[in-house]
């Protein structure tokens, strides 16, 4: 199986995702997020990686500040001695993301490259963390993903870009699409993470399911945070699920004795 080339989604499934650490359950994206996270028994974080003006990497959603922080502006469009002055909800720092590659060595960060400009500081990163096996890359721009791969200098686990989701949900709909498969299995591209849905069209289905698992690629859904929903795509086989609301997957993971937590569990 292609999944199993890459040492970031060794762990038994279906893999938990703490979608910005966790949003839903705190101020998301923060270090005390994370840590609630990690003490729950989540062995996987999702983030978001962007730069400042002078090649800061922050694990922040937002191109700007003002959604969730005290201060305002484009994060690349300011310098850092600005930027660390904000607090997310008022309190909270905002993390650099290679502190927190290196505070959990054993966790996995699934990291959404947000800008262009972040990439250098992301390759550079992951480099003094030797996170190469812990990280998974994805982006909603395929020439991003592609800088970020070319960056990194090795392979290193990541998700289809928008036009492999795609050419992914086309193959599943029909059956002439048997050289597509066979070049997206070639591009050795381990996992598919794919919304619920998209503009009124189910995107998470059991033939999209099927037909990934077919090539060896695991699929991950985001962002799920209704139990209900957890168990249906459960039911339908996915890999993964990403979720603000960690307690709440958890919780369905336990009842099906599919809870797999990792060793920084309180």
């Amino acid at each position: 199986m292609l999944s199993r080339r890459f040492a970031f989604l060794d762990h038994p499934g279906p893999l938990a995702f703490a979608h910005r650490g966790g949003a839903a359950e705190g101020a998301e994206n923060t270090l005390a997020a994370f840590e609630r996270a990690v003490a729950l028994g989540y062995a996987y974080l999702e983030t978001d990686a962007h730069a400042t003006a002078d090649g800061v990497l922050l694990a922040f959603h937002d191109h700007t500040l003002d959604r969730v922080t005290d201060r305002r502006g484009r994060i690349s469009e300011l310098p850092y001695r600005v930027v660390r002055g904000a607090r997310i909800g008022g309190v909270h720092e905002i993390p650099l993301l290679e502190d927190l590659l290196g505070t959990w060595p054993e966790i996995r960060f699934n990291v959404d490259v947000k800008e262009a400009a972040a990439i250098a500081p992301l390759a550079e990163a992951v480099r003094r963390t030797d996170a190469y096996d812990r990280i998974c890359l994805t982006s909603f721009s395929d020439e991003r993903l592609a800088l970020a791969r070319a960056a990194l200098g090795r392979e290193v686990c990541s998700s289809l870009g928008p036009r492999g989701v795609a050419a992914l949900r086309a193959a599943a709909a029909t059956s002439g699409y048997g050289r597509l498969l066979a070049r997206l299995s070639r591009a050795g591209v381990p996992c598919a993470q794919v919304p619920v849905g998209f503009r009124g069209l189910r995107v998470a289905t059991g033939p999209l399911v099927r037909t990934a698992h077919a090539i060896g690629m695991q699929v991950h859904v985001w962002t799920v945070n209704d139990p209900a929903r957890m168990e249906e795509l459960l039911d339908l086989g996915v890999d993964g699920i990403m979720t603000d609301n960690i307690s709440g997957l958890r919780g369905v993971l336990e009842r099906r004795g599919l809870w797999h937590p990792g060793r920084q569990a309180a």
